[in-house]
């Protein structure tokens, strides 16, 4: 596919995710940057996404919400950017298996304790992530078998799996057990992971020049 690719974000959001997977793919995109209240919530974005909420691409006529889903979405759109294990291969169902355990379980676990929302033990079958010690216990395993989620290939998941370890380190609700570290050091040194920062944080610099 050849369409045009627009990205809305806020540097301040989990856009992050999204920019740093475009950068891997390299492919050329606009950037819309939206302000929370203002821009999120006027009818001009939620007729793109109704949630009035970030991140969302539109590629070509084609509109992606959820940040798994837009990494999932332009792993396979560019295959050639070998972001994902080709369908019928072995390694896709790993791949799937552990970006989406990140956008549900993980998400809403860690979520849940930064609000202090945790299941009590004796309700947390109704949870879908069971316990919060448990989520992070799996994810750890799923980082400790390769260097990457599929093994040697680094893929989409990695970019939303580290994603999650890289913010949860920095705010304190993932533990910095060393498989997550040494994990998130591999992968955030990557050249897109530095480029997508580095934009990001310019962005954030000047927003904040701008306000004196």
């Amino acid at each position: 596919m050849t369409d045009s690719l627009t990205f809305y974000t806020n540097p301040m959001s989990r856009g992050r995710i999204t920019r740093w997977m475009l950068e891997e793919i390299g492919q050329p995109y606009e950037t819309v940057v939206l302000e929370y209240a203002a821009d999120m919530k006027g009818p001009d974005y939620l007729a793109i996404n109704p949630m009035g909420k970030v991140p969302a691409i539109k590629h070509g006529d084609t509109v992606v919400t959820e940040g798994a889903a837009i990494c999932a979405y332009l792993a396979d759109a560019f295959p050639d950017s070998g972001l994902a294990p080709p369908p019928g291969d072995p390694l896709r169902g790993p791949y799937y298996r552990w970006l989406f355990f990140a956008a549900g379980p993980v998400e809403a676990a860690v979520t849940a304790k930064s609000l202090g929302l945790l299941a009590p033990p004796d309700k947390k079958m109704m949870a879908g992530y069971g316990s919060f010690e448990d989520t992070i216990d799996t994810l750890e395993t799923a980082v400790s078998k390769g260097p990457y989620i599929c093994g040697a290939q680094f893929t989409a998941a990695d970019v939303y799996v580290g994603s999650q370890i890289g913010w949860g380190m920095m705010f304190g609700s993932i533990d910095k057990r060393p498989a997550f570290e040494d994990y998130f050091g591999r992968i955030g040194s990557r050249p897109a992971a530095v480029r997508a920062r580095e934009i990001d944080d310019a962005l954030i610099a000047a927003k904040k020049a701008a306000e004196g």
